[in-house]
């Protein structure tokens, strides 16, 4: 349940920014002070002489320090005052104004507060009218997080993710990481509304229970009929409702980990090799690319990168298919590539950006 109030109101949106200790908050307030406070004696010191004092007549450092403390306090006790022209301009340009700004500095916290609604309030303004092409992410559970980091190694940059969960926590942890976090339920259509779910290009569902996932994929089909929406069920006999919802991929967790343990107890090299796989950025990667003009024509086998399938008119041909013996321009490439030749070869991962660019702008 949501303690928040405003979150009560409604789908809460968190911003990714920058936190200031509370320390070292109050130390820059007293620091601005004290600077407004010694200022403000240096110009009163300076011209003491246009200055007069109802006890003795004549300004000491300490009389200074005296007025400049019941000045700019607001305090005022008019036993020392301003009698020349200049002395009256210093107050009139400098001591007043300092009075105004530390007032401020006294009242900083009520002010920042004011400050910091209406300011988090333009960007969620400025972020809703600007976002668009990203991605969103139903869960921040193992899943979700999984997930976003795959996305990250892949070259997503974080601004381009919104995290949609019910768990305020979850999604302060979120916005802390540097994403646009919605706290509310993502079956809810209000909720993927503020998340702009219309306007995402990718819908990642990575909840934690399988009908959950189903009502988020229809809530998400029915607001983006053209969003790609990539779900995850625990239960294999789930995913052809989440295939009749309107999912794209749909990746069954409990089976996927079974089938990987399968592997790794009889074959553990094997079974190392895959988990490497799906760990993109760790060691060898799975990517996707478009034949470059000089591959066309030729058969898989002729590519530098160990080609696995190829993507032709929609249909994913393995790499024995015959037709990969003519790979065709427009055709894509599932190829393994190890991060020691991305290393090694810096242009290839600008080719696969401009690759995975046309990919996205095609689709």
């Amino acid at each position: 349940m949501v303690n928040d109030p405003e979150a009560a109101k409604g789908p809460l949106v968190l911003l990714p920014s920058a936190r200031t200790g509370p320390l070292r908050a109050v130390a820059k307030r007293v620091g601005v002070a004290l600077l407004l406070l010694f200022a403000t004696v240096a110009a009163v010191y300076a011209d003491r002489d246009g200055y007069r004092d109802g006890a003795n007549g004549t300004l000491s450092l300490l009389d200074a320090f005296y007025y400049a403390t019941v000045t700019i306090s607001t305090t005022g006790y008019g036993d020392i005052t301003p009698v020349s022209e200049s002395a009256r301009l210093v107050n009139i340009l400098f001591i007043t104004p300092a009075r105004v700004l530390f007032l401020i500095v006294l009242v900083g916290t009520t002010l920042e507060v004011l400050a910091e609604r209406t300011r988090q309030d333009w960007r969620k303004a400025r972020w809703r009218t600007r976002v668009r092409d990203h991605i969103v992410v139903a869960g921040y559970g193992t899943k979700g997080r999984s997930a976003i980091k795959t996305l990250l190694s892949t070259g997503v940059s974080r601004e381009s993710i919104v995290v949609v969960d019910p768990d305020p926590r979850v999604v302060a942890e979120a916005a802390e990481a540097g994403f646009v976090g919605i706290v509310g339920d993502a079956t809810r259509s209000s909720v993927l509304r503020q998340a702009a779910v219309a306007r995402a290009r990718e819908i990642v569902v990575a909840s934690a229970r399988d009908d959950t996932a189903v009502l988020v994929t229809l809530t998400a089909r029915q607001l983006n009929p053209h969003a790609g929406i990539q779900a995850s069920v625990r239960e294999s006999e789930n995913v052809p409702l989440l295939r009749q919802s309107g999912a794209d991929h749909v990746v069954t967790s409990s089976e996927a980990a079974g089938r990987l343990l399968g592997v790794s107890t009889s074959q553990p090299n094997v079974g190392q090799v895959i988990e490497d796989l799906l760990d993109q950025g760790s060691g060898m990667d799975l990517t996707e690319r478009e034949v470059r003009p000089d591959e066309a024509g030729g058969p898989a086998g002729a590519v530098g990168e160990p080609v696995l399938a190829v993507v032709r008119d929609g249909r994913l041909l393995p790499f024995d298919h015959p037709a990969c013996a003519d790979l065709h321009t427009g055709d894509r490439l599932i190829v393994v590539r190890s991060q020691r030749e991305r290393r090694a070869s810096p242009e290839s991962g600008e080719a696969e950006a401009r690759d995975n660019g046309r990919h996205e702008n095609g689709a």
